[in-house]
């Protein structure tokens, strides 16, 4: 009797000849290229380094697209934007010690926001592991060990023969969800030796899929059925899922109104009846989620920025969906479904009854003219333009990547993405210099849109160096650059606390010439012709740079009133 895994499939006579006789002159090097193609991949980002020159050799051997970025920081939060708009676990290749630590913060966002990164790091030679016998450059007593606490999972390969499978394995836990970035250690001699091993070819990596138990899923219909108001919180896992379809469907078939996270920006259409849109760091919302008596919460922790700073307090039952364990009911008791966000959707899609419930779209018109009415009362109508204008400039479809600004706190609540996977922020953990490397990796992803990148200067000084790869790669990036003159959203959080603001303020670059000296367009607009100059920019191929002076403020805290 013969039975499945007992079966081993053969070679051809080919592909037996080829691995006899492997091309002369190949390295440790070569065989991460070549598992890297074999994986699928075909663009990876980083900057080189001593120890990791052996695996930048056998790169210009490959077919491989390299793009290099000034930082290993800038070019970590590139691949996690590649990995966003793609699906793809975006390879990014690091030098040890200072080079490997400098990716830290960037890969800090892509666990945050589930971003597939697949960052591969040299090592000192193998007989140096072990803390600081040898004194190499860059040492570390246990490099590994300060990505632990950030990257999904670790992976070490100490041999030639170990390469193509702990990339493999890498590879896996990348993309099996929650999606996140991961971490590959190859010392410096490994890569660097000579290999006979055969050339690596299709590498089996296939993430394992995370359904839902049917049993959960069935009393989550059954609740969702029965309820007289059901609502909906929508994070970035329906994002991460392409799963935007289905919970429109969802909402439909139960009359829900839905509300989106900034992870989740774009999962729900805006302007649809049942849509409560992102206005989470709301009380009026808060209330009205609140009075849910069974509330969907879909790919989302239910975090600080979910909650609004952790005031909510729902009545009535929670149902969780959540591919990372760790988060499901990390902050509210819920029927707790670990899944991934579209099968757990189609499950639910499958089993619930069709309920009407005329009143919905009333209740939904009412609140968010309360939540205009709260706004309109704040004497803020140089930030709702401001907004405005930049949604009226950019393209439907085109993607923009925001920094930790002024603006982009606007944007999780007030701006319409028109689409999945088009707005992102550096929200997950909230470091600065996001924006721009991100819109680079995601120009680099897909370039027939352009893309937009938004800043304040105090982020910007973050990656200005990048202006640099943007004009070498001639990436279709416009970045705007909102400069208030300091640490803006700081300056307002002291100055409230505190009554004055130490720290905040910024003596900053000529932002536009500064731009020019580096072969971009540089403009400077202003708040009435900064529609114009951005939707001109955005028109004209390769990278642009506009400079927004202007003082803007946050609107008051909602959680207070």
């Amino acid at each position: 009797m013969t039975h499945d895994h007992d079966l081993v499939l053969r070679p051809t006579a080919a592909q037996a000849e080829a691995a006899l006789n492997p091309p002369p002159g190949r390295t440790g090097g070569d065989l991460v290229v070549e598992t890297l193609a074999g994986l699928g991949a075909t663009t990876v980002f980083g900057l080189p380094g001593q120890h990791a020159l052996g695996l930048f050799d056998a790169l210009g051997r490959s077919g491989l697209r390299y793009i290099g970025l000034r930082t290993e920081n800038n070019a970590g939060f590139a691949a996690d934007a590649y990995g966003r708009i793609t699906g793809e676990a975006a390879p990014l290749l690091l030098s040890t010690g200072p080079g490997a630590l400098m990716s830290l913060a960037a890969l800090q966002e892509a666990a945050a926001a589930s971003a597939p990164v697949l960052a591969i790091s040299s090592q000192v030679p193998a007989a140096g592991l072990g803390g600081g016998r040898h004194g190499y450059l860059h040492e570390l007593p246990d490099q590994a060990a300060s990505f632990r606490g950030v990257v999904k999972s670790v992976h070490m390969a100490r041999t030639p023969s170990q390469i193509p499978s702990a990339l493999a394995e890498a590879w896996k836990s990348a993309l099996t969800v929650p999606h996140g970035p991961v971490w590959v250690e190859i010392p410096q001699d490994v890569l660097l030796t000579e290999t006979t091993l055969p050339v690596v070819t299709a590498v089996d990596a296939t993430p394992d899929e995370r359904p839902p138990r049917p049993e959960l899923t069935a009393v989550a219909a059954d609740l969702l059925s029965r309820a007289e108001r059901p609502a909906i919180i929508a994070g970035g896992g329906v994002v991460r899922a392409d799963a935007s379809g289905k919970l429109l469907r969802l909402a439909e078939k139960l009359d829900a109104p839905v509300v989106t996270t900034p992870g989740g920006k774009g999962a729900f259409p805006w302007k649809h009846r049942l849509s409560l849109r992102s206005w989470l760091e709301d009380r009026h919302t808060t209330d009205f989620l609140e009075d849910a008596d069974v509330l969907l919460v879909v790919g989302s922790g239910l975090g600080e920025l979910s909650s609004n700073y952790h005031t909510f307090r729902p009545r009535g039952r929670v149902i969780q969906i959540e591919a990372d364990l760790g988060k499901l009911e990390s902050n509210h008791p819920a029927l707790g479904i670990h899944a991934d966000a579209r099968l757990a959707l189609q499950a639910l899609l499958e089993t619930v009854s069709e309920r009407k419930d005329p009143t919905a779209p009333e209740r939904v018109r009412a609140l968010l003219n309360r939540v205009s009415d709260r706004i309109a009362s704040q004497d803020l109508a140089l930030e709702q333009d401001v907004l405005a204008s930049v949604r009226r400039a950019l393209p439907s479809g085109s993607p923009s990547f925001w920094d930790m600004t002024i603006l982009a706190y606007w944007a999780w609540s007030a701006f319409d993405a028109r689409g999945a996977n088009t707005m992102h922020s550096a929200q997950g953990a909230g470091g600065l210099g996001y924006g721009f490397p991100a819109a680079l990796g995601a120009a680099v992803a897909d370039p027939t849109r352009p893309v937009l990148a938004v800043s304040g200067d105090g982020g910007a000084l973050y990656s200005i160096s990048e202006l640099a790869t943007a004009r070498q790669y001639d990436l279709d990036v416009t970045w705007l650059i909102v400069d208030d003159g300091g640490y803006g959203i700081l300056r307002e959080y002291m100055t409230d606390a505190f009554g004055r603001a130490v720290g905040t303020e910024l003596t900053r670059p000529d932002f536009a010439a500064l731009a020019q000296s580096f072969g971009v367009p540089g403009v400077r607009t202003t708040p009435e012709t900064l529609e114009q100059d951005l939707a001109r920019a955005l028109s004209e191929p390769g990278p642009s740079v506009v400079v927004l002076p202007a003082v803007l403020r946050m609107f008051a805290p909602t959680h207070l009133d």
